[in-house]
């Protein structure tokens, strides 16, 4: 899964496939939408700006193109 590491807490946020985010902190879980609205799970606080972030569209760049000559 692709995710991230909270700053703050060292919670790790993963997208699940579905557009939801689960979060892990420690040994308590959560699912949340990519605004951070509860779904499941024992965890029901989480960061609604980083699932944004983890959740959100990945857009491609004209730096990261397949077609783009290397410096």
């Amino acid at each position: 899964m692709l995710g991230l590491r909270h700053p703050l807490t060292n919670a790790l946020y993963e997208q699940d496939g579905n557009g939801n985010v689960a979060v892990t902190d420690g040994d308590r879980h959560g699912l949340f939408t990519a605004e951070g609205w509860w779904i499941s799970g024992e965890l029901r606080e989480c960061d609604p700006q980083l699932c944004g972030w983890v959740a959100g569209p990945q857009v491609a760049t004209h730096r990261r193109a397949a077609d783009a000559p290397d410096p």
